[in-house]
């Protein structure tokens, strides 16, 4: 049976916890988390880091409930969140680096998906491979690019959204999308 709460906005579900419903967390949780943690992991290099930083993101949320507010879409304002606690992270002394996926790596995405029954072996192949060039070309963004891609395709942000989680003007979001995105697409030609 589906909750209650199914069909309920982020921004109303978040207004309900901070009035003490417990169970529209868990729902903004569940929404929320696998976007969130695979954007904060392929923004820090080190698994345990990345581990850190999304649990601190929740449990500021958590302290914050109390004082929520809607001035924008919940996950603006979570990944809002998110892009702070990772520069507050960086700004420790620490090196921003991309995550890295080795092909050897039990952390590789790559090595998780699904495999296709209906798919031939030889264009597993050739998608594991494209994949892996995909990532190495994320990697290899400039960081502001490679966050502005990850919120739109990890979070599916818009550029105004974007703009507001990273506390840049809109021109500012959408130039680094645009130029994240040329930037993979020069690199995947003949890959496709």
């Amino acid at each position: 049976m589906d909750s209650p709460l199914a069909d309920v906005a982020d921004e109303d579900l978040m207004q309900r916890y901070r009035d003490g419903d417990a169970g529209a967390f868990d729902l903004l949780y569940a929404r929320h988390q696998g976007g969130l943690y695979r954007y904060i992991a392929r923004l820090v290099s080190e698994r345990g880091v990345a581990e850190e930083v999304f649990q601190d993101v929740w449990m500021n949320l958590v302290r914050a409930r109390a004082t929520y507010t809607v001035q924008a879409k919940f996950s603006t304002y979570l990944y809002r969140m998110a892009h702070n606690r990772v520069i507050d992270y960086f700004r420790r002394g620490k090196q921003m680096q991309m995550a890295s996926f080795d092909h050897d790596s039990e952390e590789d995405p790559l090595h998780t998906l699904p495999a296709d029954a209906s798919v031939n072996p030889e264009r597993q192949v050739s998608a594991r491979q494209q994949g892996t060039r995909l990532l190495e070309l994320i990697a290899q963004l400039p960081e502001a690019q490679r966050e502005a891609l990850l919120l739109r395709e990890e979070a599916g942000m818009g550029v105004e959204e974007i703009a507001q989680a990273t506390g840049v003007d809109r021109e500012t979001a959408k130039s680094r999308l645009r130029y994240a995105v040329a930037k993979l697409e020069r690199g995947m030609r003949g890959w496709w």
